[in-house]
């Protein structure tokens, strides 16, 4: 109880400047191979990181060839195969991405809807937690990421993502904390006591990286 009171102090002393400054004051990431490393609009890769652990996916938990962070990749395989087990469909869609590909990703947003709409929905080169080889992208029964969060698939990862590692990156009452619009669809892999931490007291990794610092 007394760690929970805590955790809401704190929590009302940071609303004050959470929504402050994107994109601005960027630290350039130091220690970029921590599992937990926080990778936001404030928080930049070196656009010459590449994960040294990189593994592919296997074909039978991923939609192509995708690859994440070993330890990320087993924790997902594990997870998408206790997803089949239990009758729901959860398969990788984008793993990792590196610097260039997400530069290009970004810019075509740009061109194509503006920078409003790039911003809230794609992060700008060396601001994606794809570089780090510890964030998927996930579609369910309907075969399409964009409607992952109208299926059976999704209840049950919300649900369960957390015994695997895995927490909701974006969730929906977070957006004014993360700069991203809510986006069911994708996970980031922190480790199974981070992710369970976060999970019980609805947070945001943000948030987490706050309290835990």
């Amino acid at each position: 109880m007394r760690k929970l009171v805590i955790v809401f102090i704190l929590l009302c002393l940071l609303k004050g400047d959470e929504i402050m400054g994107f994109y601005e004051n960027i630290n350039i990431i130091e220690n970029p191979n921590d599992i937990d490393v926080l990778v936001n609009k404030n928080n930049k890769l070196d656009k010459n990181y590449v994960p040294y652990d990189l593994e592919k996916i296997s074909i039978l938990y991923s939609n192509d060839d995708k690859y994440l962070r070993k330890e990320a990749k087993e924790a997902f395989e594990n997870l998408s195969m206790e997803a089949k087990r239990k009758g729901f469909r959860v398969v990788a869609t984008s793993t990792y991405r590196s610097y260039d590909y997400q530069e290009k990703l970004y810019n075509h947003y740009v061109d194509e809807y503006g920078l409003e709409y790039a911003d809230n929905c794609s992060a700008r080169k060396g601001h994606s937690e794809h570089q780090t080889g510890l964030a998927v992208d996930v579609e369910g029964t309907e075969n399409d990421y964009n409607d992952f969060e109208n299926t059976k698939d999704f209840i049950w990862m919300k649900d369960n993502a957390h015994k695997y590692g895995f927490i909701l990156r974006y969730p929906k009452d977070k957006t004014h904390i993360t700069g991203f619009k809510y986006e069911p669809w994708h996970y980031r892999y922190v480790g199974k006591e981070i992710a369970t931490y976060i999970y019980e007291h609805n947070l945001c990794l943000e948030e987490y990286k706050k309290i835990s610092n």
